[in-house]
C-alpha cells in the first residue's frame, strides 16, 4: 500500500563509503540493507509546524543551555538561541569554522536568521536548527523513525551502486546545477547559479534514481548512528538505544560531548571547502548543536 510522501526503497547489498576525499568514508564497506520507506524529501517547515502546534513541543534551541554543561560560561550568554551562518566580507582562514558561524540568541525553528526573521514564504523549506532529539520526536509523533547511516547511503545513492554523485560521475553534467551547494568562494562569495544563498523549497532539484529529492545539498541530515571514525562491519550504537532506559532504570540523555552522523551536506558545501555533497560523505554533530543547515528526514519499516 502506498505512503503519502513516501517511497518504498527495495534493499539489498551496496558498498558504503568511498575513497578519494576524507578519511572518515573508508573503509568501503559492503552492506545489506532491508527495504525500507523513506520520505520523499526533508521534514519541511509547514510539517514541523503541525507537529508542534500538536504535541506542544519545544526544541533545542527555544531551551537554554544547562549551566553545569558548560562551567564558567557567561551567565548572560546561556539563554535559548542556535547558530545561524553569517558570511564574511572577504578571505578567511578555512580551518577556523568559528569566523562564519555566529551564535544568535533567538534563533530557533521559527526564527532561522535570529529575531525578527520569519518563515513567510519558507513553508516548504526544511527546518532548520532541530537537534537530534528534536527530530527524534517528531519522529515518534509521525510514526516513523529516523534512518541509519547504511540506510540513508543506500537510499541516497539511487541504485547508482559506487557513483561519486547521487546522480552519477559528473558535479554538473552538461552544466545543469543538480542540487543546492555553494558555488564560489566559500565563505564570502555564493554566485548561487541556482538562485539560493541559503535554503531552498524542497523538490526544487531533479530527484535520484529512487525518486528522492533533496539528497544531496540543501541541508544535512541527522541519522539514528552514534559517529564512528572509520566505518565498521558492525551497526554503530543507535540514539534509540542510547536513550533507551534499562528496566526500572532511569530514562538516559544524550549529552554535550556525544556524536551522531550527520549525511547529505548543506548549502554551504563547497569545492573549496567541504566536499561532503556526495552518498559516501559524513560528519560528526553533537545532538544538541543546532544550526541554520541540519534538518532531517523520516523512514519507516514496510
Amino acid at each position: 500500500m502506498l505512503r503519502k510522501g513516501m517511497t518504498l526503497v527495495s534493499g539489498g547489498v551496496f558498498r558504503m563509503g568511498g575513497t578519494g576525499f576524507y578519511p572518515e568514508e573508508g573503509p568501503v564497506t559492503t552492506v545489506a540493507v532491508d527495504s525500507l520507506w523513506v520520505d520523499d524529501h526533508p521534514v519541511t517547515n509547514a510539517a514541523f509546524r503541525r507537529f508542534v502546534a500538536d504535541t506542544g513541543h519545544v526544541t533545542t534551541a527555544e531551551t537554554a543551555p544547562d549551566p553545569r554543561d558548560f562551567p564558567g560560561a557567561d551567565p548572560s550568554q546561556l539563554v535559548p538561541g542556535s547558530q545561524v551562518f553569517t558570511p564574511t566580507p572577504g578571505p578567511v582562514p578555512l580551518d577556523d569554522w568559528r569566523q562564519w558561524w555566529r551564535w544568535v540568541p533567538g534563533a530557533d525553528w521559527r526564527h532561522p536568521d535570529g529575531p525578527g526573521s520569519t518563515l513567510d514564504g519558507k513553508e516548504l523549506h526544511p527546518v532548520v536548527h532541530v537537534g537530534l532529539e528534536d527530530a527524534l520526536a517528531y519522529a515518534a509523533w509521525a510514526g516513523k523513525r529516523l534512518p541509519s547511516e547504511p540506510e540513508w547511503e543506500h537510499a541516497a545513492r539511487g541504485g547508482l551502486d559506487g557513483a561519486t554523485y547521487a546522480w552519477g560521475e559528473d558535479f554538473m553534467p552538461d552544466g545543469r546545477v543538480m542540487a543546492n551547494t555553494w558555488h564560489g568562494r566559500f565563505p564570502y562569495e555564493n554566485t548561487s547559479p541556482h538562485g539560493y544563498t541559503r535554503t531552498s523549497p524542497v523538490k526544487k532539484f531533479r530527484p535520484n534514481g529512487y525518486g528522492l529529492y533533496d539528497v544531496t545539498g540543501n541541508v544535512w541530515e541527522w541519522t539514528d548512528s552514534r559517529w564512528t571514525e572509520r566505518h565498521t562491519a558492525e551497526e554503530p550504537e543507535s540514539a534509540q538505544q542510547a536513550t533507551a532506559a534499562p528496566c526500572c532504570g532511569p530514562h538516559t540523555a544524550l549529552g554535550e560531548h556525544d556524536r551522531f552522523v550527520v549525511k547529505g551536506g548543506s548549502h554551504l558545501c563547497a569545492p573549496s571547502y567541504c566536499h561532503r555533497y556526495r552518498p559516501a560523505a559524513r560528519q560528526a554533530h553533537g545532538p544538541r548543536d543546532t544550526t541554520s543547515h541540519v534538518g532531517f528526514r523520516c523512514v519507516q519499516s514496510p
